[in-house]
């Protein structure tokens, strides 16, 4: 006997859920009144019927009603002799028969529930096998922890496609939560609405950062996207630890922010975030080179802000549905405020899944992302590469046509910063004498970069390309090149 499939003797013994009875009622209730399916039209498919050849009656049904069209026996017989599958149906008989099974119009609703409901446990069935047998080694080139998260894509996949119906709000509702949103942004001076992003000017254009947003943050390399984004976490890690000590000056932050550092060890991480508090350059302290002094404040800056609450999971090439798995362990445990992916095209789709191309890879990505800041209600912000088509432009300003593998990143995306510094391409066009082949105009030269290099120097722009709820533009700010940190551009910097 074959190994794999030894687990399963007890299942195959066992019918799977149905509910015949429930199916029949359901449809005789929709060919007696069509308004019926008003009532299950949102969360019902032919596919949910046990029977196939009730599923094939209800797919009709909709198909009529969802085009103005009278479904009853007379006119479904018509069609089925058309379609030549009117003895597949069961004939007339059998239609007259689902009449005398009808439940009243005010029960289809529960029908329709009862009939999707064993349809979700026949699933749940099929993935409780997959799952036995892939363990047994039907997948060989599944490890086990590559099964568990396959498990849990097709779980979640299950819950999404089939699991709930959808939730309206009325529009006394919506404009409640509006209102709530407008109150808290005027309490806070009309600046922040959503969460602190430790970013004045960034603050100010976007109201901070709002639940359920994707938020990309792109750029080439040497930029600084992350010296950007731990600086946002950052900000944010303080002002939810702010918020829960307005009342206990003890008290430790309520949420967390998460950072999946695909890129960078988390000890490599909370070390650059150390720098930019303590003023060290993390340069010189991987060397070793700092002085007693500057160690005994890089110990006493730790002190003082070890309470952010800050997780950092550096798990490499970590999946969609691990990020989700974790997240939602967050939010259960912890509080998830949220959560940064650092970077988007390190990361890989759930388990199981081969997508054709590299393109539709990342917009499977990009869509769970989005996916995971709308279930959990937190902001999402995902770092992405840019092309090198950047590079061959005079003008190396990023634009939304230079995403990475774009596919649906800029659809999917809320908002869409660039982080841009002149002064990063600037310093590799230093004059060199041997171009010249008189000093003078070397002297001339280099008196023009100087001036420009001056210009620039510690400046950076972060380009709002898009912004779903906001306007777009420029934001100037202050980079400091030592301590890799950003800050609100002012002409005098704490």
């Amino acid at each position: 006997m074959n190994s794999v499939d030894t687990p399963l003797l007890g299942l195959s013994q066992r019918l799977p859920p149905s509910n015949v009875q429930a199916e029949q009622a359901l449809l005789g209730a929709l060919l007696a009144n069509n308004k019926a399916y008003e009532r299950v039209s949102e969360f019902l498919t032919a596919e949910h019927f046990a029977n196939p050849v009730h599923g094939r009656i209800f797919e009709a049904i909709r198909r009529r009603c969802e085009a103005g069209q009278i479904a009853d026996p007379v006119t479904l017989r018509g069609e089925f002799e058309h379609t030549g599958v009117l003895e597949e149906v069961g004939g007339t008989a059998y239609l007259a028969q689902l009449l005398s099974a009808m439940v009243g119009i005010i029960n289809a609703g529960d029908y329709g529930r009862v009939v999707r409901d064993a349809w979700l446990r026949r699933q749940l069935i099929d993935i409780g096998e997959t799952v036995v047998n892939r363990a047994f080694g039907a997948e060989p080139e599944l490890d086990g922890a590559s099964q568990i998260e396959a498990a849990e894509q097709t779980l979640f996949n299950l819950a999404t496609a089939g699991g709930s119906e959808g939730k309206g709000l009325t529009f006394r509702q919506a404009l409640t939560e509006a209102i709530d949103i407008a109150s808290k942004a005027f309490q806070n001076q009309g600046s922040v609405s959503g969460l602190d992003t430790g970013l004045r000017d960034l603050n100010k254009r976007t109201g901070g950062l709002h639940p359920s947003d994707l938020i990309i943050l792109a750029g080439r390399p040497g930029m600084g996207k992350t010296a950007l984004v731990t600086k946002i976490a950052f900000g944010a890690g303080k002002a939810l630890l702010a918020n829960a000590r307005i009342d206990n000056p003890n008290a430790l932050a309520k949420q967390c922010v998460a950072i999946f550092s695909l890129e960078m060890s988390a000890d490599q991480l909370a070390t650059r975030l150390l720098a930019e508090e303590a003023r060290v350059s993390a340069d010189k302290i991987r060397r070793g080179e700092i002085s007693s002094r500057d160690f005994d404040n890089f110990v006493k800056v730790s002190r003082e802000i070890a309470d952010i609450p800050l997780i950092i999971d550096d798990t490499p090439a970590i999946t969609l549905s691990a990020l989700r798995t974790r997240c939602r362990r967050l939010q259960r445990t912890n509080g998830l405020g949220l959560v940064i992916v650092d970077y988007l095209q390190l990361m890989r789709p759930a388990a199981g899944t081969r997508p054709e191309s590299r393109v539709l890879e990342i917009s499977q990505i990009t869509q769970g992302l989005k996916a995971i800041a709308k279930e959990l209600a937190v902001p999402v912000i995902a770092l992405s590469q840019l092309s090198r088509s950047v590079e061959s432009r005079d003008d190396k300003r990023p634009q939304l046509s230079d995403l990475r593998e774009s596919g649906s990143i800029e659809q999917d995306a809320d908002m869409v910063m660039f982080i841009y510094r002149d002064e990063y391409y600037l310093q590799q066009k230093e004059p060199k004498i041997v171009a010249f082949e008189r000093e003078d105009k070397y002297h001339e030269a280099m008196e023009k970069w100087k001036a420009d290099m001056q210009t620039v120097y510690q400046k950076a722009e972060l380009i709002l390309a898009k912004q779903r709820h906001g306007p777009t533009g420029k934001i100037d700010l202050f980079f400091e090149g030592e301590f890799t940190r950003f800050a609100d551009l002012d002409t005098v910097h704490d």
